[in-house]
C-alpha cells in the first residue's frame, strides 16, 4: 500500500531572502495602500528636512543676531526657528496617524487572507501542526509583521531625509569636516552584518517558542477537566514556565543585540566629534573660521545623533520583521495535498446518491487504515460500518467527507468519481452528527444555520421537535439566542448532542453520516431522536458508524471492517447466523 506524500512541517520551510519577504507583502499589503503612503512618505520628508533647516539657521543666530548691531534681526531669526518646530510637531502627528491607517490595514487584511486560507488546507495538515501554533501565526506573526511599514517609510521618510539634509548643511559648511566626522563609520561594518544574522535567529526562535506557548496555553484551558482530575496542575505550570523562560531569554538576547548597533553608533560618533573639535576648534581659534559656522556645523552633527541611532536599530527591527514574515509566507506557500478542481467536472444526479468505494487504501506516515477496501453503500439505505477500534470506520467517513484523499482505488457518488468534484460540490451532498457534537461559542439559532439564512422558520421549528431540542430550548433564559459556550459548554453533553443532530437534519443533504450519533443521549431521548433519525433516513443514503450493535440491527446492510479489509457484509440477521466476525463481536457485546 503506498505511502502518503509527506508534506514539510511549516518549521522546516526553506528561508526566503530578505528581497522576495519585501517584493511579497510590498505586493500584497502595501501597494493596495500606495496613496497614503506617498502622502505618509511625503509628509515626513517635511518633517525630516527640519532639522537640517534648523542647524542652518544657527549660522545667522550667531553670526548676525548676536553680534553687535543684530539684534533687529532677533525677532525673525526666532519667528523662523519657532515655525520650524511648530511644523515638525504638525507633520510628525499627521505622519503616524497615516502610518498607523497602513499597519492596521495591513495586518488586518493578511490576518483575514491567513485565515481564509487556512480554511482550504486538508485534515492532515491541521495532524501535523496544533492550534496554537496556527494561532500564532495569525496573531502574533501578523502583528510583529505589521510595523514593517513604519520601518520602511518612517526609515526613508523621515530618518535618511534628515540625515541627507543635515550633511548637505554640512558639507556646504566644511567638507573636510564633515569628512573628520566620519572618520570611524566603516568601524560599524562588520557588527552590522554579524549582528542582522544574530537577530534574525533569535527573532526565529521566539515565533517558534511562542507557537509553542499558544499550544501549551490552548491544550492546558481545554483540557482543565483532565488536568484537574489528574492533579496535574504543578506539572502543566513547570511545563508553560520553561517556555517562558525560553522566550524571555531570547528576548534579553535579542533586545541585546538591537541595543549593539546604537551603542555602536554612540561610539563612532564620539570619535567623529573628537575629530572635528581638533580639526575646526584650531580654525575658529585662529579667527579662520566664524562661530557661527562651528556652530552650525556642530549641531548639524549633533542633530544626526538620533537619525543615525534610528536607522542603526532599523536593521535590527526588519529582522525581527523578517522573521515573522517568512513564517507567514511559508504558510501562504502550503497548499492542499489533494488535487481537486476548483469546478467540479461531473454532478451526482438528483436524489440520493450510491457510494462505491473501489479497492481504497489510505495510509498514516505511520501506520496503514485501509487495505484495498471496497464496498457499496445503496442509494437510498442504510448501511452500517461496525469493527474494532482502528478497524478503519472513521477513515471511510473522512474519505467520503473529503477531509483526507485516497491513495490508491477511488470512491464514487452518484456514479461520478469524488476526484472530478470540487471539494465544495462533494461536501454539499452530506450532513453528519458525530458523537463528538461540535458547536461553536455562538447563539444556539447560529449553531444550527451556520450562516444559512434561507431556511424557512417553520421548517426550523419542525426541526427542533425532531431532534428534541425544543423541549430544553424553552426553559434557556433567551431560547435560541442563547449563547452555546466555548465548544458548547453551556449545553449538557445531551443538550449538544441533540443540537448536532437538529443542524444535520436542517441541513437537508441527500447522504447523511452518523458517527454515534445518539451516544450521548439517555436512554428516553436516544429513542425520540432515533425515531427523528429513521424518518430522516427517507430518501437520503444513509451511512452509521455504530460501536453498540444493538443500534444498527435495522440497517439494510451491515459492513464489518477488520484492519481495512471487507471480511463479512449482509443484514443483521445473516451475519448473526453465519457466526462470523459479526457474531462474535455481537455475542462479546452481549456478555459486557
Amino acid at each position: 500500500m503506498g505511502q502518503p506524500p509527506r508534506r514539510p512541517l511549516l518549521d522546516q520551510a526553506r528561508p526566503y531572502s530578505s528581497r522576495e519577504l519585501f517584493r511579497r507583502f510590498w505586493a500584497g499589503y502595501l501597494r493596495p495602500h500606495l496613496p497614503v503612503m506617498l502622502l505618509a512618505f511625503l509628509v515626513m520628508m517635511i518633517e525630516g528636512s527640519t532639522l537640517g533647516l534648523l542647524s542652518y539657521m544657527l549660522e545667522p543666530l550667531f553670526d548676525v543676531v548676536f553680534a553687535e548691531g543684530g539684534s533687529g534681526a532677533l525677532i525673525w531669526v526666532g519667528l523662523a526657528i519657532l515655525g520650524l518646530f511648530v511644523l515638525r510637531a504638525i507633520t510628525s502627528i499627521i505622519g503616524r496617524w497615516l502610518l498607523t491607517y497602513v499597519n492596521q490595514h495591513a495586518a488586518g487584511a493578511m490576518q483575514v487572507d491567513l485565515v481564509r486560507h487556512l480554511l482550504t488546507l486538508d485534515a492532515a495538515f491541521f495532524h501535523d501542526h496544533s492550534p496554537g501554533k496556527l494561532i500564532e501565526r495569525v496573531q502574533g506573526d501578523t502583528m510583529a509583521a505589521q510595523g514593517a511599514a513604519v520601518l520602511v517609510i518612517g526609515g526613508v521618510g523621515r530618518d535618511l531625509v534628515s540625515l541627507i539634509g543635515l550633511f548637505v548643511v554640512a558639507i556646504l559648511i566644511d567638507p573636510w569636516w564633515t569628512a573628520a566626522a566620519l572618520i570611524g563609520a566603516p568601524l560599524l561594518l562588520l557588527p552590522a552584518y554579524v549582528l542582522r544574522r544574530y537577530l534574525r535567529k533569535k527573532a526565529m526562535l521566539t515565533r517558534e517558542q511562542s507557537g509553542l506557548r499558544a499550544t501549551r496555553l490552548d491544550e492546558i484551558f481545554h483540557g482543565i477537566q483532565a488536568v484537574k482530575l489528574n492533579r496535574m496542575e504543578d506539572y502543566q505550570a513547570s511545563r508553560f514556565q520553561r517556555i517562558v523562560q525560553t522566550i524571555l531569554r531570547a528576548e534579553v538576547k535579542t533586545a541585546l543585540g538591537r541595543a549593539a548597533m546604537p551603542a555602536l553608533v554612540d561610539v563612532v560618533t564620539g570619535l567623529g566629534f573628537f575629530a572635528v573639535l581638533m580639526l575646526g576648534g584650531a580654525e575658529v581659534a585662529s579667527g579662520q573660521r566664524t562661530t557661527g559656522e562651528f556652530m552650525s556645523f556642530f549641531t548639524a552633527m549633533a542633530l544626526t545623533f538620533q537619525p543615525i541611532r534610528r536607522l542603526s536599530d532599523l536593521a535590527g527591527q526588519w529582522q525581527v520583521a523578517e522573521a515573522s514574515l517568512e513564517r507567514i509566507f511559508t504558510l501562504f506557500d502550503t497548499r492542499p495535498s489533494g488535487k481537486r478542481p476548483a469546478q467540479s467536472r461531473a454532478q451526482p444526479p438528483a436524489g440520493a446518491p450510491e457510494i462505491r468505494f473501489e479497492n481504497v487504501s489510505f495510509s498514516y506516515p505511520d501506520r496503514p487504515v485501509l487495505d484495498g477496501l471496497t464496498f457499496t453503500a445503496e442509494a437510498g439505505k442504510v448501511t452500517a460500518l461496525v469493527g474494532s477500534s482502528g478497524a478503519g470506520k472513521s477513515t471511510v467517513f473522512q474519505l467520503i467527507a473529503a477531509l483526507i484523499e485516497p491513495q490508491e482505488g477511488r470512491i464514487l457518488i452518484g456514479g461520478v468519481d469524488v476526484q472530478d468534484l470540487s471539494l465544495s460540490d462533494q461536501r454539499a451532498l452530506l450532513a453528519s452528527v458525530s458523537q463528538d457534537a461540535a458547536l461553536f461559542d455562538e447563539t444556539l439559532r447560529e449553531n444550527l444555520l451556520l450562516g444559512r439564512t434561507d431556511r424557512d422558520p417553520a421548517r426550523l421549528a419542525r426541526v427542533l421537535e425532531d431532534a428534541e431540542v425544543a423541549a430544553f430550548v424553552a426553559s434557556l433564559p433567551q431560547g435560541l439566542d442563547t449563547r452555546a459556550g466555548a465548544r458548547g459548554s453551556a449545553l449538557s453533553g445531551g443538550q449538544r448532542q441533540r443540537v448536532a443532530i437538529a443542524r444535520a437534519l436542517l441541513a437537508d443533504a441527500p447522504v447523511l453520516l452518523l458517527d454515534e450519533a445518539t451516544s450521548a443521549l439517555d436512554t428516553r431521548t436516544e429513542a425520540a431522536v432515533s425515531a427523528a433519525l429513521s424518518r430522516a433516513q427517507t430518501d437520503r443514503t444513509t451511512l452509521v458508524i455504530a460501536h453498540r450493535l444493538s443500534t444498527v440491527k435495522g440497517a439494510d446492510k451491515i459492513i464489518v471492517l477488520d484492519r481495512g479489509r471487507l471480511v463479512e457484509e449482509g443484514t443483521h440477521d445473516e451475519l448473526i447466523a453465519r457466526r462470523g466476525p459479526y457474531a462474535q463481536l455481537h455475542e462479546a457485546q452481549l456478555r459486557d
